[in-house]
């Protein structure tokens, strides 16, 4: 399956214009526009006006714009899922996802809307039983296509402390992956809350990419270039993912399938991973 890039997706709140008008000058892979947590209720309304106006003037940029509605259990829920069901956007996302009967609710709901199947669902991870239920929430419907993991809701219910090897929330981000990878999903890491701590930021994208996310969400444009060069391959990796692909097609040519390169055992699930790694 192919994939899109998601090394830095941006929350960007849909009651603040200016960030809105700026999405267009950023170099994210993707956009989450926030309905939820970051909008007052009093402002929900509005707000989701103006997204459904922005999606409809940067329809060039809908392969980038991820609708994060209200939950379907509030006031505003309903009426997100039908305004954005038909809009040009990759997907929406659901918050406070814990179980596959709420993801198929919502996916019925998109059928009656005869929304198109381009319209993906991406799943909030934001409790305990979201992490009990991973497996199930994962394989539940073809539309859903990422979870997104949701550290700081999660720490607060696990009742967790934020440290900075997140070894509290190991366990959880863990078995998030296993279910994604599973079922063919991408999944993304939560947030980084201390804007003023470059170190740390630094540190929980190599540790993400590390346990195989394929990105980190992002709180603030000024760490989308980080990002975007953690997530990413270094230039010595994609010599060395060169190295293989050559070696091993020449090898296959006389019947080989494990050989040595540079004193290590090469094997075919090595040459696929290069190839994938020269891929993106």
């Amino acid at each position: 399956m192919q994939y899109n890039p998601l090394r830095s997706v941006l929350y960007v709140p849909a009651d603040q214009e200016k960030t809105l008008a700026k999405v267009q000058e950023l170099a994210a892979d993707a956009y989450i526009l926030d309905l939820e947590d970051a909008i007052a209720p009093s402002e929900k309304i509005q707000s989701r006006e103006r997204v459904k106006q922005f999606c409809a003037e940067a329809s060039h940029l809908s392969h980038k714009l991820i609708i994060r509605i209200n939950s379907l259990e509030t006031d505003w829920g309903y009426d997100d899922l039908s305004v954005f069901a038909g809009a040009k956007v990759s997907a929406i996302l659901l918050p406070k996802i814990e179980s596959a009967q709420q993801i198929h609710k919502v996916e019925s709901l998109l059928t009656i809307q005869k929304a198109p199947q381009t319209v993906k669902l991406w799943a909030m991870m934001e409790t305990p039983l979201a992490i009990l239920n991973a497996k199930e929430i994962a394989r539940s419907s073809e539309r859903l296509s990422c979870l997104v993991m949701g550290t700081s809701d999660l720490a607060k219910d696990l009742r967790a402390a934020h440290t900075q090897d997140r070894l509290p929330l190991i366990t959880s981000l863990s078995y998030s992956i296993l279910a994604a990878r599973a079922h063919g999903l991408q999944i993304l890491d939560g947030v980084h809350l201390d804007l003023n701590d470059d170190d740390g930021f630094a540190f929980s994208c190599r540790q993400g990419k590390e346990m195989g996310f394929d990105g980190k969400t992002l709180i603030h444009p000024k760490t989308i270039e980080a990002a975007n060069r953690l997530y990413s391959p270094s230039s010595s990796d994609l010599i060395w993912a060169k190295s293989i692909v050559a070696a091993y097609e020449e090898a296959q040519k006389s019947g080989k399938a494990v050989i040595q390169l540079d004193g290590k055992c090469i094997e075919a699930l090595h040459y696929e991973q290069a190839k994938e790694m020269l891929s993106l």
